[in-house]
C-alpha cells in the first residue's frame, strides 16, 4: 500500500451515527471530507481501491437494521458477512448476539475500517480477505448488503448463494432495487425505506429488501 490506511481513515472520514441504524457509529466519508471528493484517479495515486468501506450503503444499512430487530436470525450462530465493506453488518451481527463472525472482504482497505468500526461499537470481529465465491463455508448464516451493483459479480454470486442455500445455509441479503438482483429463487423477509445520501444515490430514500435465498 501506498498509503497507511488507519492514519488515512481517521483523517479522512468522521464517526458518525447511521440514520437507520442509530444504534452503530461508523467510520464515514461525507461532502465535508476530500475523500468524497477525489477521483477514479486521484485515488489509484494513493494506493487506494474504490472506497466501498467508507459509505453507509442502503442494503447494508437494512439488513443490519433487521438483524438488531430479529436477533433470533443470528443469536448463537456463526456468521458469515460476505462483501462486508464498512463491517456495518458484520457489526450488527455480533451485536445480536451472534456467536462468531466473519467478515470477507477482498479490498485490503476493508480490513482496516472494519478493525476500527468495530472497535468503536465494542465487538470483536474476525476478518479474512480471501475470495470466498464458491468455496464452501462452516458459517450458519451468510449475510451480504448491496452485492448485485455489478453483473459479472452477479453472474458468480448467484449460483454460489444458491448452493449455499440448498446445503442448509441461510442466506441473507439486504438491496435496494440494484439492476442484477435476481428475480427468482427469492424470499421477502422485510421492507424498509432507508435515508440515504443523493449524491450517491438516486433519491434521498431507498426502497430496501431483506431476501432469504431459496435453495434450487
Amino acid at each position: 500500500m501506498k498509503t497507511e490506511p488507519e492514519s488515512f481513515i481517521r483523517e479522512n472520514t468522521s464517526l458518525m451515527a447511521l440514520p437507520h441504524v442509530p444504534e452503530i457509529q461508523l467510520h464515514l466519508a461525507s461532502e465535508a471530507h476530500d475523500l468524497w471528493l477525489k477521483t477514479e484517479e486521484e485515488l489509484e495515486e494513493i494506493g487506494l481501491p474504490p472506497p466501498f468501506w467508507a459509505f453507509a450503503w442502503a442494503g447494508g444499512q437494512g439488513l443490519a437494521r433487521f438483524l438488531l430487530d430479529h436477533p433470533g436470525e443470528v443469536k448463537g450462530k456463526r456468521i458469515l458477512d460476505f462483501a462486508s465493506g464498512s463491517g456495518l453488518v458484520a457489526i450488527a451481527a455480533k451485536l445480536a448476539g451472534a456467536s462468531h463472525v466473519f467478515a470477507a472482504d477482498v479490498d485490503p482497505w476493508a480490513e482496516t475500517a472494519i478493525r476500527l468500526n468495530a472497535a468503536e461499537n465494542g465487538v470483536t470481529l474476525e476478518f479474512t480477505g480471501d475470495d470466498l465465491v464458491g468455496q464452501t463455508t462452516n458459517a450458519e448464516v451468510i449475510l451480504a448488503g448491496d452485492v448485485f451493483y455489478d453483473r459479472d459479480f452477479a453472474d458468480r454470486l448467484i449460483p454460489w448463494f444458491r448452493q449455499l442455500a440448498s446445503e442448509g445455509h441461510v442466506v441473507l441479503v439486504g438491496d435496494p432495487g440494484r439492476a442484477y438482483l435476481p428475480k427468482d429463487h427469492l424470499e421477502a423477509r422485510a421492507t424498509y425505506q432507508v435515508p440515504v445520501t443523493r449524491a450517491l444515490e438516486d433519491s434521498e430514500v431507498k426502497k430496501t429488501t431483506v431476501w432469504r435465498f431459496l435453495a434450487g
